[in-house]
């Protein structure tokens, strides 16, 4: 149910792939709620999704930019500013990518010219995204700006592998930024901490099927879906959060603050 809770607000959504990913859902449920954005993504991304159908859904423009190279990142905010009309109220980064967890290297024996790759990409690249909005001066006061993360940046969980690393360096990003941002336009920049949803890239992480199931059975709500997630993501964008920044906001079910739960204890009863 819509209640226009963007409307008038203009934005830019990073990462949208096909209609498994967050950022998709996010970019739907925005239209439905009276935002106006432009949709980009890497242009090998492209490629391989299926972004100009949800451009066609929700009237939006897409803009390739790989998010590594700040000139693509000034081409595409100064373009976003004048194909919407003028400053930009709200930012999503949902971009992480992970060449060792790809080729299957193991954690204890990386290829570090392949971390530093996921690190530019997944983590990096928000400061480059938000760096370069500053310097052009192209967010609205009170604008919120989200990247995706997620709670292997606090905990061990074997096969999440360097991106766990990339996670930690993207909330700290967050948090410094935010601070900097917040002082100079009153932008606000969190992180939204998300249930393990069956997304292209999620489904690439080993053991990933089991890890979802065991997630599940450890949140008292079970699993945040993506499209939930998409739902908090437009309320971080609107008006009603304005007090919010610097902050890593777990939307998980429950699963952060929960030691075990019975049905866990039950698989393990004799």
């Amino acid at each position: 149910m819509a209640n226009n809770l963007l409307k008038g607000k203009r934005g830019i959504i990073f990462g949208a792939l096909n209609d498994q990913s967050i950022a998709w859902k996010v970019a739907e449920r925005a239209h439905e709620e009276g935002a106006t954005f432009v949709l980009t993504n890497a242009p090998i991304a492209m490629r391989m999704g299926k972004i100009n159908k949800l451009a066609e859904a929700t009237g939006s423009k897409v803009i390739p930019a790989d998010a590594t190279i700040v000139e693509d990142l000034e081409n595409l905010v100064s373009q976003a500013v004048e194909i919407l009309g003028g400053k930009i109220d709200f930012i999503l980064h949902s971009i992480g990518m992970s060449v060792n967890v790809r080729k299957g290297k193991h954690y204890t024996d990386e290829n570090y010219a392949w971390t530093m790759k996921g690190l530019d990409v997944s983590a990096l690249s928000f400061h480059k995204v938000m760096q370069t909005t500053k310097k052009l001066d192209a967010m609205n006061e009170w604008g919120s700006i989200v990247a995706l993360t997620y709670i292997a940046a606090q905990r061990v969980f074997p096969d999440y592998n360097d991106m766990a690393d990339n996670k930690s360096y993207l909330e700290s990003i967050a948090r410094s930024f935010g601070y900097h941002y917040g002082i100079s336009d009153k932008v606000r920049v969190n992180t939204i901490s998300q249930s393990p949803t069956m997304t292209t890239a999620g489904s690439g992480i080993k053991g990933f099927n089991e890890f979802i199931n065991y997630s599940g059975k450890m949140s008292p709500l079970g699993n945040a879906s993506a499209v939930a997630c998409a739902d908090y993501c437009v309320a971080m964008f609107s008006d009603l959060t304005r007090y919010v920044t610097m902050q890593n906001l777990f939307h998980d079910g429950g699963f952060s603050n929960t030691g075990v739960t019975q049905e866990v204890i039950n698989k393990f009863s004799d």
